[in-house]
């Protein structure tokens, strides 16, 4: 495995982090690949082995359950010291705006909920997921800013946002003395690029980490051409996000098939060793202790010039699709609501 500076902080994180989504109580999932404790803690337990030691997951994951299955994990597996623990909060709920609830109340009831569900004292990373537009940035910022402050947060990151928005966030944390955001969870893989626009650009000049989720675009880039599995068959969110593009998809992924087999080598080394040499460390999912097998071979795989340049070649622009289109209509008939267990937010 190795490891590298989360951006301006001083978090050591190894370059492939394990993704908690798919951990978690089945009955409080969004997902039909959920996977219980019992599995989840053998896959976390693989991943420390192969020497990760960042984890991410989020208070909206099954209900808190995929915070409460990583925090129990981590007691009994690792040292607290030696891993890098990421977990994510949502917006503010309509209710809660209607109660008068400040944003800065609501990070305070959030991060105190998620530590609970942990079992920790702190986070290391503590991640805003998604813009509130209903919120002024202020409340946000100085929210955040008082977790930290109090000790219960280390660092913050962000999610899902545009590059001005992450710009604008920072310009108002540095006026204002607050916390900066040293890292970005966005959506980037080899058949979604379009962070490169402005996001990479920014990232690259303010030593702002990214981490990525989707390295795999749903298993895409992980499978050969009509190859296919029970998440590919049965996640919608992602088939709203990808299935229009397939076409064009179709010949990149075809690449990397060819270049694992040139290789001798997994889809899922090829399509992650591209990615880390755009990203600090790309959010992995795992529910199968293969797939977190295959990323921690990505992390010592080098490709030449002229394989990524191969790889990139065929893309061609995409539209923004899934939490980053805020003006584009939901896909007919889709439906995706995430809950926390006393709040629930719809995408």
């Amino acid at each position: 495995m190795q490891y590298t500076k989360l951006g301006n902080s001083d978090l050591t994180v190894s370059r492939i982090c394990m993704g908690c989504m798919g951990f978690g109580d089945a009955k409080n999932g969004q997902h039909s690949w959920t996977i219980d404790e019992e599995h989840s803690r053998q896959i976390i337990k693989r991943g420390l082995e192969l020497g990760v030691n960042f984890f991410d997951t989020a208070i909206a994951y099954q209900s808190g359950t995929s915070e409460q299955y990583l925090g129990r994990a981590l007691r009994d597996f690792a040292r607290r010291e030696d891993v890098v623990v990421a977990t994510k909060f949502l917006p503010r709920t309509p209710e809660e705006i209607q109660a008068g609830i400040s944003g800065q109340q609501h990070i305070q009831r959030m991060i105190d909920t998620s530590l609970k569900n942990l079992g920790l004292d702190y986070v290391d990373l503590y991640i805003y997921h998604m813009w509130d537009y209903a919120t002024p940035l202020y409340d946000i910022m100085e929210g955040l800013h008082q977790a930290v402050k109090a000790g219960k947060v280390r660092y913050i990151g962000i999610s899902n946002c545009l590059a001005y928005q992450l710009a604008k966030a920072n310009a108002l944390a540095e006026q204002e003395g607050f916390s900066k955001f040293v890292s970005i969870q966005g959506h980037y893989n080899l058949i979604f690029r379009e962070e490169e626009r402005e996001m990479a650009k920014l990232c690259g000049e303010d030593n702002i980490a990214m981490t990525p989720y989707s390295p795999l675009a749903g298993g895409r880039l992980s499978k050969h051409p009509g190859e296919t599995s029970k998440r590919l068959e049965e996640d919608s969110y992602a088939k709203f996000k990808y299935d229009a593009t397939a076409g064009q998809d179709a010949v990149i992924i075809g690449r990397v098939a060819e270049l694992a087999e040139k290789r001798g080598v997994s889809m899922t080394e090829i399509s992650l060793a591209w990615l880390l040499t755009k990203v600090t460390a790309p959010v992995v999912g795992a529910t199968k202790l293969h797939h977190i097998e295959g990323a921690a071979k990505a992390a010592d795989l080098l490709l030449t010039p002229e394989e990524i340049a191969y790889l990139e070649e065929p893309y061609v622009p995409h539209n923004l699709v899934g939490v980053m289109a805020q003006n584009t209509p939901a896909a007919e008939g889709e439906h995706h609501v995430w809950s926390t267990g006393n709040q629930q937010i719809e995408k």
